[in-house]
């Protein structure tokens, strides 16, 4: 008999139904958001808020009463470490509820319980508007702004393509220039020698 229990038993023992709720807070910590009926979506709200509350104070005696509704140490690590310093800064209300429709099976209402503060999609969806705006590009302005960069940056090329052109020309046509000095020199060389043996003979002719 209810006797006047106000809450909702979900057709199962008293400790059943710890266990259940016990079991569906951790997986809603480690996970952020899981997806259950409407009826266990409002009664873990109930379950887990307080547990939050708890989380943010950090305390040996805080963690033991967490600990013995959770029963899980890597939920309860997650929860003080993780999720507490994300829900510093809020005063309750850390969960919602979505609701998803009918089960296909036997028609149950079905929801979506998450942690408000790790939907990224609406905590920053203003952010992303603003900077999906920002480096949007236009077929007008941006397309035609890179086209000109890209069209100057080729100018630029072909001008330093050309300017060099000539000068490696220029280079190529001094290269045989140069080797012919050098082969002329040694000849010159040769030749005043000879005219210096030449002077030489006379003056023992003489």
């Amino acid at each position: 008999m209810r006797h006047g229990k106000k809450f909702n038993h979900l057709s199962r023992t008293a400790s059943h139904r710890n266990a259940m709720l016990s079991n569906m807070a951790g997986s809603l910590i480690l996970s952020k958001r899981i997806t259950t009926t409407v009826a266990k979506a409002k009664a873990l709200r109930k379950y887990v808020e307080p547990l939050l509350t708890k989380s943010k104070e950090d305390t040996t005696h805080n963690r033991r009463v967490v600990f013995s509704s959770l029963k899980n140490k890597e939920v309860l690590k997650e929860l003080f470490d993780e999720v507490a310093t994300k829900i510093a800064n809020r005063p309750g209300g850390y969960t919602r509820i979505i609701k998803l429709g009918s089960r296909l099976g036997d028609d149950a209402e079905m929801a979506l319980i998450e942690l408000v503060d790790y939907n990224e999609n609406l905590l920053g969806g203003s952010d992303k508007k603003e900077a999906k705006k920002t480096t949007r590009r236009s077929r007008r302005g941006g397309g035609s702004k890179s086209a000109s960069a890209s069209t100057e940056s080729k100018a630029t090329e072909a001008k330093e393509t050309k300017e060099e052109a000539p000068k490696k020309e220029a280079k190529k046509e001094e290269a045989p220039k140069a080797a012919a000095k050098k082969e002329e020199a040694p000849k010159a060389e040769k030749k005043e020698a000879k005219s210096e043996d030449k002077k030489e003979d006379k003056k023992g002719d003489e």
